[in-house]
C-alpha cells in the first residue's frame, strides 16, 4: 500500500512539475482574435519568429483589403501562404501560396478547397498543424514552421494516392508574376509584383516579392498554369494570375517543402535559405523559433497567474511582437520609398494611428534592442520618400490621420533610446509639422482615396492659417485638428531634445489648438467652417467615431482639458457620462486612454474600476476572445499594460498612469542577458473582487499620486500594491 502511495505521489509531483514548467510560448494562442463577424480581433494565426519578415498562415479566404486571411468560423482551407498582410484593412504583397492535392491534375485543382476540423488544428507561434479532408474521405496532414524569412511546410499524404503541390505565384489579375521549375534540382523559383494596396501609394516599378521553393522528393510530372489554363510539361511562365504544379510518385507519403523569400532578388532568397534553413531539420527550426519566442515572452514573468490568465497575457504579448516586421535581409533592404536597394536595417508595416498609443511604448520595455532600428527606419523613409509614413504597406498609403510617427520618435527620445540620428529625427518631425502635402488647400483627403500626393497632415495648410482644420475644406476635420495638436506636442519634445528652443515653444503653443474646435455652447468638440462658424451637423468631421469619441482626445494636455470642461468635478461627470451612456468603445483605438483619465482628476479609484471591467469584458482565452481590431498589436498592448497595472496615456512623455494590477506578482526584465535589471510588481490580496488600490509603494516609499515615471520602471525598482474590495477615494 505504501508503495502505491509513493508511486502515485511521484506521478503527481512529476505531473505538477510538467505543468508548472510549461514554456511561456505554449501559453500563447495565435487563434485568439480570429473568430467573429464584425467586432473581433481580426488577427491571423501567424507562424514566424518575433518581427519576422515573412509570416506563414493557413488561408481560409481569398485575401483582399478588408478580408482576413483566416477566420475561425470558416470550415475550408484554400492553401498555406507566405504572407506580408499585416492587418485586415491593409493589403498583402509579395506573397506565395502552397496547396497540396491528390489525384488527377485538372483546372479545378487550382481553386480546390479542403474541409478541416479545429479538432485537428494546433496553432502556436512557432508551429501549426491541421488535417485537410479530401473528397475521397482521406486526410492530408500539414505542418508548418518558419524562420524570419523562410518557411518549412510538411505534407503527409494518404496511402496509395498520387500527391501533388500547387504553387500560386501571382494572384492579382492585373499584377504580373513569373515562375520557373527546375526538375533536376527539385526547385522552383519565381517572383510577383502583387501589391493589393498599390492604388493607395506611388508606383513601384522595381518592386518584386521573390521566392525559391525546394522539395524533398523528385517530380514525376509538372507544369504551369495561367488563369486556370494548365500547360503540362512547361517549366516557365510570365503572366498575371499564374502558378505551377509538381506531382510526385504514387504512394509518396511525406513531402517537405522549404520556401525562402526576399524583396531584393532570387540570389538573396538563396542566401536567406542558406543562412536560415539549409541543413536544418523541421524539428530543429521549430525548436529554434520556439526558443526565440521564449526569449521575448520571458521578459515579462507572471507569478500566481491562472492558466487562463497566462493564456490571455502571453497571447497578447505574441501579438505585440509581430510588427513592425523586419524588412532588411542581412545588411541590405529594398526600400518601397525610392524603389531601390540600400544597405542597413529596415522595418515596415507600421500601423501608426493605432500602435503609437501602447504597442510602441511597450516595445521599449519588451524589445528595446529593436526600437532604434524601428525609429531609424522611419527616418530612412523620410529621406527616401519625402515624409515619414502614416501607414506603410509597404510604401505610402495615406491611411488614417495625423502623423503619429512623431509620437513614436518622441517617445523614443524622451525615454533615452539611442542608435538613431536625433538631428535627422528633428528634421523629419518638423517637416510633418510645418510643410503641408501637395494641394493640401484643395484636397479633401478622403479615406482610401487613390494616390495623388504623399499625404502627411491633412489640412495642415488650414491649421497654419486658421488654427484648426475646417470641415468645409478637409475630411475628418475635428479629428485632424485634435490629432495634429497632439503631434505638435510630440514634435516639440524632439525639438527640445535637439536644442531647438524656439521651435519647441512655438509647437508647444500650437498644441493648444484643440481649444479651437471646442464648442462651449455644447461642451463638446465640434466641426467648424472656414469662416469660423460652427457647422450644424455636429457629428461631421470625425474619424471612426463622433463627438464623444474625441472629446477626451487631448492626452498631451489633460489639465488643460479639465479646465476647458469646467474643472475636475465636471470633468469626472463627463467621463462618467461617456462610460455610462454607452459612448465608449474599447473596440477602437481613439479611446484606449480614456479609462485612465480619472487619475488626473483625483478619482483614481474610477480608473481602477473601468480598467478592471474592460480587461475582463474585452479579453478572453478563446478564438473570439478579443473585441475589436488588434491592428498590429495595439489592442493586445492595452491588455499587457493594463494587466501589469500602468499605461502610457501620453507617448512622448516619460509618465505612466497607474491602473489596477491583475496578478499577485509580475517581473519585467529589460535585457535578455542581464536579468538583474528588472522591475518587480506585487499586488497583495489581489483577486476578482479586490481590484481597488488601498495604498502603493515604490521602492519602499509610499506613493501619493497614481503615476510612474519611465526611470522608475527601468531603474531596477519594485512597485508594491495593497489591494482591497472597496475603493480608496483619497488616493
Amino acid at each position: 500500500m505504501k508503495g502505491r502511495i509513493f508511486v502515485l505521489l511521484f506521478l503527481f509531483i512529476s505531473l505538477w512539475h510538467f505543468v508548472s514548467a510549461q514554456s511561456l510560448t505554449d501559453y500563447a494562442n495565435p487563434l485568439i482574435g480570429t473568430q467573429g463577424v464584425f467586432f473581433y480581433g481580426r488577427t491571423t494565426p501567424f507562424v514566424t519568429p518575433p518581427f519576422g519578415m515573412t509570416h506563414w498562415t493557413p488561408l481560409t479566404r481569398k485575401a483582399r483589403i478588408a478580408v482576413p486571411l483566416y477566420n475561425y468560423l470558416d470550415t475550408r482551407i484554400r492553401g498555406f501562404r507566405a504572407s506580408h498582410k499585416p492587418a485586415m484593412w491593409m493589403g498583402d504583397y509579395g506573397h506565395v501560396t502552397l496547396k497540396p492535392v491528390i489525384g488527377k491534375i485538372n483546372k479545378r485543382r487550382i481553386t480546390q478547397t479542403f474541409f478541416f476540423s479545429h479538432a485537428s488544428e494546433v496553432s502556436k507561434p512557432h508551429y501549426y498543424r491541421v488535417s485537410l479532408h479530401t473528397q475521397k474521405l482521406s486526410r492530408i496532414k500539414t505542418e508548418m514552421t518558419a524562420t524570419e524569412r523562410c518557411g518549412i511546410v510538411r505534407f503527409h499524404f494518404p496511402h496509395n494516392e498520387t500527391p501533388a503541390v500547387f504553387i500560386e505565384a501571382s494572384e492579382l489579375p492585373d499584377s504580373i508574376g513569373w515562375i520557373k521549375i527546375n526538375p533536376e534540382k527539385r526547385e522552383i523559383i519565381g517572383w510577383n509584383k502583387d501589391r493589393q494596396s498599390a492604388h493607395l501609394g506611388p508606383p513601384l516599378p522595381n518592386f518584386k516579392g521573390y521566392f525559391i521553393i525546394r522539395f524533398s522528393e523528385p517530380f514525376e510530372s509538372f507544369g504551369v498554369y495561367e488563369n486556370k489554363e494548365l500547360r503540362e510539361g512547361n517549366t516557365e511562365i510570365t503572366a498575371n494570375n499564374c502558378g505551377a504544379w509538381v506531382r510526385f510518385a504514387k504512394a509518396t507519403q511525406t513531402v517537405e517543402v522549404r520556401v525562402a523569400t526576399s524583396f531584393i532578388s532570387i540570389e538573396q532568397a538563396h542566401e536567406n535559405f542558406r543562412k536560415e534553413a539549409e541543413g536544418k531539420t523541421f524539428e530543429a527550426v521549430q525548436n529554434e523559433t520556439k526558443a526565440e519566442w521564449e526569449k521575448y515572452l520571458s521578459r515579462i514573468e507572471l507569478h500566481g497567474a491562472t492558466r487562463k490568465q497566462n493564456g490571455i497575457f502571453y497571447s497578447a504579448m505574441y501579438h505585440t511582437l509581430l510588427f513592425p516586421r523586419q524588412f532588411s535581409e542581412y545588411g541590405r533592404y529594398y526600400s518601397a520609398f525610392d524603389d531601390t536597394i540600400h544597405t542597413g536595417v529596415s522595418y515596415n508595416d507600421y500601423s501608426l494611428w493605432d500602435t503609437y498609443r501602447a504597442q510602441h511604448p511597450l516595445l521599449i520595455l519588451t524589445a528595446r534592442e529593436h526600437v532604434p532600428g524601428m525609429v531609424q527606419s522611419l527616418l530612412q523613409m523620410y529621406e527616401q520618400g519625402g515624409y515619414m509614413p502614416k501607414w506603410p504597406n509597404p510604401t505610402y498609403t495615406g491611411i488614417m490621420i495625423g502623423t503619429h510617427s512623431d509620437a513614436v520618435v518622441a517617445d523614443a527620445v524622451v525615454k533615452s533610446i539611442k542608435g538613431f540620428d536625433l538631428q535627422k529625427a528633428y528634421e523629419a518631425c518638423m517637416k510633418n509639422a510645418i510643410v503641408p502635402s501637395g494641394n493640401d488647400s484643395v484636397n479633401r483627403w478622403a479615406d482610401r482615396a487613390p494616390f495623388t500626393f504623399i499625404e502627411a497632415r491633412a489640412g495642415l495648410h488650414w491649421v497654419k492659417k486658421l488654427g484648426y482644420v475646417p470641415v468645409d475644406k478637409t475630411n475628418e476635420s475635428v479629428s485632424n485638428t485634435l490629432e495634429g495638436a497632439y503631434d505638435d506636442f510630440c514634435v516639440a519634445q524632439v525639438a527640445k531634445a535637439a536644442g531647438k528652443t524656439d521651435d519647441y515653444n512655438f509647437l508647444l503653443q500650437r498644441s493648444k489648438n484643440y481649444i479651437n474646435v471646442f464648442n462651449p455652447q455644447t461642451g463638446m468638440m465640434a466641426p467648424r467652417l472656414s469662416d469660423g462658424s460652427w457647422y450644424k451637423k455636429t457629428h461631421a468631421g470625425f474619424t471612426e467615431g463622433g463627438p464623444w469619441t474625441y472629446l477626451f482626445a487631448v492626452q498631451h494636455d489633460v489639465p488643460g482639458l479639465i479646465e476647458l470642461l469646467g474643472g475636475k468635478e465636471k470633468f469626472i461627470k463627463k467621463l462618467d457620462t461617456n462610460f455610462r451612456g454607452g459612448h465608449y468603445f474599447h473596440t477602437n483605438e481613439p479611446g484606449h486612454h480614456f479609462t485612465y483619465l480619472y487619475n488626473y482628476a483625483d478619482a483614481a479609484w474610477k480608473t481602477q474600476k473601468r480598467v478592471a471591467f474592460n480587461r475582463w469584458f474585452n479579453y478572453h482565452n478563446y478564438p473570439d476572445g478579443m473585441n475589436g481590431d488588434d491592428d498590429c498589436g495595439q489592442m493586445s498592448a492595452w491588455y499587457v499594460f493594463s494587466a501589469l497595472g500602468f499605461y502610457p496615456v501620453t507617448p512622448g512623455t516619460d509618465v505612466y498612469a497607474i491602473g489596477t494590477p491583475l496578478f499577485p506578482s509580475a517581473t519585467i526584465y529589460f535585457y535578455p542577458d542581464n536579468r538583474a535589471n528588472k522591475f518587480e510588481i506585487t499586488a497583495k490580496n489581489v483577486s476578482k473582487r479586490n481590484i481597488y488600490i488601498q495604498s502603493a509603494y515604490l521602492n519602499g516609499k509610499k506613493m501619493e499620486q497614481p503615476f510612474l515615471r519611465h526611470s522608475d520602471i527601468t531603474g531596477n525598482g519594485k512597485l508594491e500594491f495593497i489591494m482591497g474590495a472597496k475603493p480608496n477615494k483619497k488616493w
